[in-house]
């Protein structure tokens, strides 16, 4: 643009010292003019702002030093702000039809101070009419009495902020009134500063100090640019207040109380300040935010389905009879690939092949020998986009799928209306842009009554935010941090929206819920506190979801006495205890979660804890996955447990515990460790030691006598220990292992390529059932029974081992109708002192003996069928001197020529998990176990068999 032969940066410098009437005339020259006006927004727009004595800087007190996205916006809003208490008054400049016949009135400006026309505030208020403006000159006014405001007036003080002090007790009785620039303190005979209770006021660039302000429904108040020195602002009833940009420093109590419901009966200023609002930036994030997710693991289902299983016999060899002596002086019990360990147990010294399927044929043998070869394929459902439950990297960095990425907060409101309704609603007290610090408390919600706080900071108090008694709270973006106790603290029936805010380095919980409270948390962080994230007891609810909790010294999130919440697609790590901890008689439906890389175990249940834990993935944890420890209970179902350091799922059998349908991969120790409560494991192993009692005040024993009682259909009683329908693979030790006292039920579970053994049982003195379970592929032994432990297995498909099939010197072991097939070492191994009942199974071993009777052995062995595995090894091998090992009605299968073919069909290839659904559950009594799909199906890669048929073929 050039204007008479000036340049635009010339016109620029020119209109930089006009007033703003003058700039508004110019831009109402032309559109060209007009955008030259919008152009000074850095320079002549900023000095206007920062020059105004009404106001301050525009992110004044929380962000001083960042300029505003437009100066001149920054200005027209606090413009327009300041207008508001004059809405409700009569047009001052009449129309041009009555100015014929009425006088215009003109506002008259009334000035106080020494050597003016008044001498105090109150013989000025005794001269004023409406909306005078009375300006009070640098001094110290003190009033001796209580001022009543008659008329509506605007009261400035002149000069900077700071050079008029008030000292006077206001009660406003008027409409609307505005107060600007001026120091308040309280008057000797009240601490009450200034009150109202039906009218309108409007505070601007004001300090308040140690004193009270008392705004009344259906009063209003507008406060902005004020600053707070052991001040309390007490809002009763009010139908709507607005606190922007001021600063609450040093309260001795509460800085801000909001209490009641608002008021139904509201004044003319609602309108304007709801208005106001509306037309102001809004504090929701945008699609660019970066925080959190949604999580779906349920759907990655995959049901089992029945399998056959065709063993084919060729060759031209004659058969070898059952042995009746030891073996030859220098030959091997097994294969050359296997060496003998401890106790005769086996263990293969070939490379790792369990994620192949095949189990291993001899290539070292010579090639007039028999050769074995299981060709079933062992493979699983794709979990969570393929490659990422392969196993882990040594010193990888954690790369989350996409699939896990956290959804944003508008992502979260867009999906949920009701959430994003409520984060759209103002009622009752609105707080934003504020600073509360170093005082006791911040904002205080009672009585039914509402607030909404955006974009504000709490720090240094000792706590930011209570909500009690059926009050209502919208908190969004605010930054809360260094509170001596909770950062926000929900009891008695509290509720409301905790959404986008930052929470972190508290002393207490981040957030405390309690006593029948039930907010919504959605989308925080919540790091880094000296104790929990989160605490949900007395009976406390609410749905935590979408939220980022990590690196606190306690619990990301706990729950305790009855405390009952929703806690979904939560990212819960790094933390310096548990992910999730459930004590004393705790509840909560835990669904969803990213659970990683915590010091303690991932879900930590423990003291009458019952909560259900489903689909969630736990993940990379320095401890176990999941922790089940004394008197814990409740449901763990369909979770991914996966690459933690210890256990995957430790737990206690005491504690009844049901466990089915997990995901149990690549865990450092066992997949699945079961211990008891009475055999000395109440010395628990290092990480597994119980949180300290949670108490705020000292008095958490006080909640059980609020306790409500309810029957949640989720969860339900088992009276023994459950491990059911789990896919259980390459964890570092045994995938099942069992040290308990108590009973336990193992069903239908698939256990595969596990560094140790398959099932290891070390003590069970009441029985442990392990039915129609698929176990293969296992580094040592199928299942070993230890001394003294009673042991049932029945209807499992025991393959591909690398070790024995079972090896057992329990005294009382059954094992019944089982297929023992293709494993390493002997398909069944009976040590010495152990008492066995061998009953209907069909046992096969290509490198070793189909049973074998080691020592004083006590047996019973009948109407099994045993096929005959190579041609220099015998079907069976006992002592010849051990009566106790009695053999009935068994069948021997040899081959006898090429053509010869067995197949696996009547019944099929055991484990049958249809027909062990429709059974009742071995939980206790006829107890049913639900016949889903979701139920039944193990969620692992490399878990358990294909729809195809298990073939053996021996060449």
């Amino acid at each position: 643009m050039e204007a008479g032969g000036l340049p635009l940066e010339l016109w620029r410098m020119i209109l930089a010292y006009l007033h703003l009437p003058d700039l508004g005339r110019c831009s109402l020259v032309c559109r060209a003019w007009y955008e030259l006006i919008l152009s000074l927004d850095s320079t002549r727009w900023r000095q206007l702002c920062l020059g105004c004595t009404e106001c301050r800087h525009p992110n004044w007190p929380n962000q001083p030093d960042v300029e505003p996205e437009s100066w001149r916006e920054a200005f027209k809003q606090h413009y327009l702000a300041s207008k508001t208490w004059t809405k409700n008054a009569l047009d001052l400049e009449s129309s041009v039809c009555f100015s014929l016949f009425r006088r215009r009135r003109e506002r008259r400006t009334l000035s106080v101070g020494p050597g003016h026309e008044f001498d105090s505030l109150g013989s000025a208020l005794a001269m004023a009419s409406l909306y005078d403006r009375i300006v009070l000159f640098p001094g110290v006014y003190e009033e001796q009495g209580e001022i009543i405001l008659k008329v509506p007036v605007e009261i400035v003080g002149q000069g900077k902020l700071g050079e008029v002090a008030l000292l006077a007790s206001i009660d406003q009785h008027c409409s609307t009134t505005r107060l600007c620039n001026l120091v308040f303190m309280p008057a000797w005979f009240s601490p009450i500063m200034y009150k109202t209770t039906s009218g309108h006021v409007q505070f601007d660039n004001c300090n308040f100090e140690n004193g009270h302000i008392q705004v009344h429904g259906p009063g209003t108040c507008q406060v902005k640019f004020c600053t707070f020195k052991n001040t309390h602002v007490f809002l009763h009833n009010v139908p709507l207040c607005v606190l922007e940009n001021c600063e609450f420093v040093g309260s001795e109590n509460n800085s801000v109380t909001v209490e009641g419901h608002p008021s139904a009966d509201k004044n003319w200023a609602y309108k304007y300040l709801l208005g106001l609002i509306k037309s102001s930036p809004t504090f929701l994030p945008t699609e660019d935010s970066d925080f959190l997710m949604s999580l779906d693991l349920e759907s990655r289902d995959q049901a089992w389905s029945p399998k056959t299983c065709d063993i084919v016999i060729e060759g031209s060899q004659s058969p070898t009879s059952p042995a009746s002596s030891s073996p030859k002086p220098g030959s091997k019990a097994g294969s050359q690939e296997a060496e003998v360990g401890s106790d005769g147990e086996r263990v293969a010294q070939t490379p790792d092949s369990s994620d192949g399927g095949l189990s291993p044929s001899g290539e070292d043998e010579d090639e007039d020998q028999l050769m074995y070869r299981l060709s079933y394929q062992v493979q699983g459902p794709h979990v969570l986009g393929g490659s990422f439950l392969g196993p882990p990297l040594p010193g990888a960095s954690i790369q989350l799928p996409s699939c896990l990425v956290l959804n944003s907060l508008q992502q979260e409101l867009q999906k949920d209306k009701e959430a994003m309704a409520l984060a759209n609603s103002v009622q009752g007290c609105l707080i934003r842009k504020c600073l509360f610090r170093d005082g006791k408390g911040g904002v205080f919600v009672c009585s039914h009554g509402r607030a909404k706080m955006e974009g504000n900071i709490f720090r240094n108090l000792t706590y930011a935010v209570r909500c009690i008694h059926n009050s209502k709270i919208i908190m969004l973006r605010n930054d809360i941090y260094r509170c001596r106790a909770s950062g926000i603290f929900l009891r008695l029936e509290g509720g409301g929206l905790i959404a986008g805010n930052n929470i972190y380095h508290n002393a207490e919980a981040g957030v405390d819920i309690r006593k029948k409270s039930n907010p919504l948390i959605l989308c925080n962080q919540i790091h880094h506190g000296l104790r929990s994230g989160i605490v949900v007891l007395g009976n406390g609810k609410g749905i935590i979801r979408n939220n980022q909790i990590f690196s606190n010294k306690e619990a990301g999130i706990y729950i305790l006495y009855h405390g009952n919440p929703v806690v979904s697609g939560n990212h819960i790590f790094k933390g310096r205890a548990a992910g999730i901890a459930v004590n004393e008689n705790g509840k909560g439906l835990i669904t969803e979660n990213v659970i990683r890389e915590n010091q303690w175990g991932g879900v930590d249940i423990r003291r009458g804890g019952i909560p259900v834990l489903r689909s969630n993935l736990i993940c990379f944890g320095y401890s176990d996955g999941v922790v089940v420890g004394d008197e814990g209970k409740g449901l763990i179902e369909g979770n991914t447990i996966y690459a933690n350091k210890g256990c995957g799922v430790w737990m206690m059998s005491s504690s009844l515990p049901h466990v089915t349908s997990n995901h149990v991969s690549y865990n450092g120790l066992y997949g699945v460790a079961v211990f008891s409560q009475k055999d000395g494991s109440s010395e628990l192993p290092r990480g597994h030691r119980a949180q300290e009692n949670f108490s705020e005040d000292g008095d958490a024993i006080l909640w059980e006598t609020e306790l409500e009682k309810e029957d949640d259909p989720l969860r339900r009683p088992i009276t023994i220990a459950l491990v059911e329908s789990n896919s259980i693979n390459h964890n570092g030790a045994s995938g099942l292992y069992v040290q308990s006292s108590e009973a336990l039920h193992v069903i239908t579970n698939v256990i595969h390529a596990n560094g140790d053994r398959g099932i290891t049982v070390a003590q069970s003195s009441q029985p442990t059932r392990v039915a129609n379970n698929s176990i293969s592929c296992n580094r040592q032994s199928g299942v070993k029974v230890e001394a003294q432990c009673k042991v049932e297995l029945r209807g499992n498909g025991i393959y591909d081992n690398r070790g024995h099939g079972i090896i057992t010197k329990g005294d009382s072991t059954i094992v019944i109708e089982n297929d023992i097939i293709g494993n390493r070492g002997s398909g069944l191994q009976l040590l010495p002192r152990s008492d066995t009942k061998v009953i209907k199974n069909r046992i096969h071993s290509f490198r070793a003996y189909g049973i074998a009777v080691r020592g004083r052995a006590k047996a019973l062995v009948q109407e099994n069928i045993i096929f005959q595995g190579k041609t220099n090894k015998t079907i069976f091998q006992q002592i010849s001197n051990n009566r106790e090992c009695v053999m009935q009605n068994n069948k021997f299968l040899v081959f006898k020529k090429k053509s010869d073919t067995w197949r696996l069909v009547n019944p099929p290839a055991r484990p049958h998990l249809e027909t062990s659904l429709r059974r009742p559950s071995a939980a206790h009594n006829g107890q049913k176990v639900t016949a889903m799909a979701t139920r039944i199906t193990a969620r692992v890669e490399g878990g358990y068999h294909s729809n195809r048929s298990v073939f053996c073929t021996i060449l």
